[in-house]
């Protein structure tokens, strides 16, 4: 296994641990927040899309998909208070936007030089992400980082243990 086998096999992980948090809710249920102050689930949702659009432009401009006119502005900080499910996705929409995104993210690294992996990370993001290749894992391992969110609104809403 060579180091983007390595970031493929985590950004892999991370996407199947998030999908299957909320593969049986409805999109009712994805406005449901985790608790007082956390954003609800479609925001997250959102959220992971525009952040990971964001962070493969700030390495590989160009090379992210394209988001839906408004989509980044409709999951901003500015929405995260909003509970108007009709301001949000569809539990479909957020999957077909997450899959797009995903393809795109996974063609910039195929098309990246494996020498490029050492080269610095964009510099605002360096403290935490020195290099592009550790870019890319923060990239793959962002959807963890939100899934544990998803765990508790699962919980309150009566849904099974999944892991």
């Amino acid at each position: 296994m060579n180091a983007k086998d390595a970031i493929r096999s985590t950004m892999g992980l991370s996407l199947t641990v998030l999908k299957s948090y909320f593969s049986d809710m409805t999109d009712a249920e994805l406005m449901t927040r985790p608790g007082p102050g956390c954003n609800h689930l479609a925001w997250q949702l959102g959220h992971l899309i525009v952040s990971e659009v964001g962070l493969v432009n700030d390495v590989c401009p160009g090379a992210a998909a394209e988001l839906p006119a408004g989509f980044a502005e409709q999951h901003s900080k500015s929405t995260a208070g909003s509970d108007d499910a009709a301001s949000f996705c569809t539990k479909q929409q957020y999957i077909d936007l997450i899959d797009k995104v995903r393809a795109a993210t996974l063609a910039a690294l195929d098309k990246l030089p494996d020498a490029d992996l050492d080269n610095p990370s964009p510099e605002r993001m360096r403290a935490f992400c020195p290099t592009i290749g550790s870019f890319f894992t923060l990239i793959g391992t962002h959807p963890m980082m939100h899934a544990g969110q998803f765990v508790p609104v699962r919980r309150a809403l009566g849904k099974p243990v999944l892991m």
